[in-house]
C-alpha cells in the first residue's frame, strides 16, 4: 500500500466524518425549527377556540347591557382583528413582524374582553345567567391554556434559538439560511394584556 492511498483514504474518512456531522447538524435544526412550529400550531388551537366563544359572549351580553353598544362593538373588532394577527402569524410562525401583530391584537382583544368583563359586573341579571358563567368559565379556561401554550411555544424557540446560534451550528444555521425565530411577548407595559381577564360571579 502507497502512501499517496493511505493519504488519500483518511482524506476520504475525515469528508465523510465532517458530512455526517454537517449533516447531523443540520436535521438539529430541522427537528428544532419544526418544534417551535408544532408548539405554535398549540397556540392556533386555544386561541380558534377563544374566537368561538367571543360571538356567544357578546350575544348573552348584548341581551343585557344595551346601552354598552360601543364596548360590545369594540370586542367584536378586536377579535376580527386578533384572527387576522393569528393568521399572519400561522402562515409563517417564529417571523419577528408576525409574531409582534399577534401579539399586539391579542393585547387589543384581551383589553376589550377585560372591560366587558369589568361592565358584566354592573348587571345583576347578566351576572346570574346561566349562560354567562358557563361562557366566562369556559373562556377563563381557555385564557389558561392559551398561557401553557404561549410557554410551551416559548421554550421551543428558545430551545431553536441556542441551537441555532451556538458554534459551530452556527455556519451550517448561517449557510442554509436558519433564521431566529421570535417569541410571542406580551408587552410589559400594558397590565391588561397580561393578565386574563378575571372572572367572578
Amino acid at each position: 500500500m502507497s502512501i499517496l492511498f493511505i493519504l488519500l483514504m483518511i482524506v476520504i474518512g475525515l469528508a465523510v466524518v465532517v458530512g455526517l456531522w454537517g449533516v447531523g447538524i443540520y436535521n438539529g435544526l430541522i427537528t428544532a425549527r419544526n418544534a417551535f412550529k408544532n408548539a405554535f400550531a398549540q397556540i392556533d388551537v386555544q386561541l380558534q377556540r377563544r374566537f368561538d366563544l367571543i360571538p356567544n359572549l357578546v350575544e348573552t351580553a348584548k341581551a343585557y347591557m344595551s346601552h354598552e353598544r360601543q364596548t360590545l362593538e369594540a370586542v367584536v373588532a378586536a377579535r376580527s382583528a386578533a384572527q387576522s394577527g393569528l393568521a399572519a402569524a400561522k402562515a409563517n410562525p417564529g417571523d419577528p413582524a408576525a409574531m409582534a401583530q399577534l401579539a399586539a391584537a391579542q393585547g387589543q382583544l384581551n383589553a376589550g374582553l377585560g372591560r366587558l368583563l369589568a361592565i358584566a359586573e354592573a348587571y345583576p341579571d347578566l351576572k346570574a345567567n346561566q349562560n354567562m358563567m358557563q361562557l366566562t368559565e369556559e373562556l377563563t379556561s381557555t385564557e389558561n391554556k392559551v398561557a401553557f401554550a404561549r410557554q410551551a411555544y416559548n421554550d421551543a424557540v428558545m430551545a431553536y434559538n441556542i441551537k441555532r446560534e451556538v458554534f459551530p451550528a452556527s455556519l451550517i444555521a448561517g449557510a442554509f439560511n436558519f433564521t431566529p425565530a421570535a417569541l410571542l411577548d406580551i408587552p410589559a407595559d400594558k397590565a391588561e394584556v397580561r393578565e386574563a381577564p378575571k372572572v367572578q360571579f
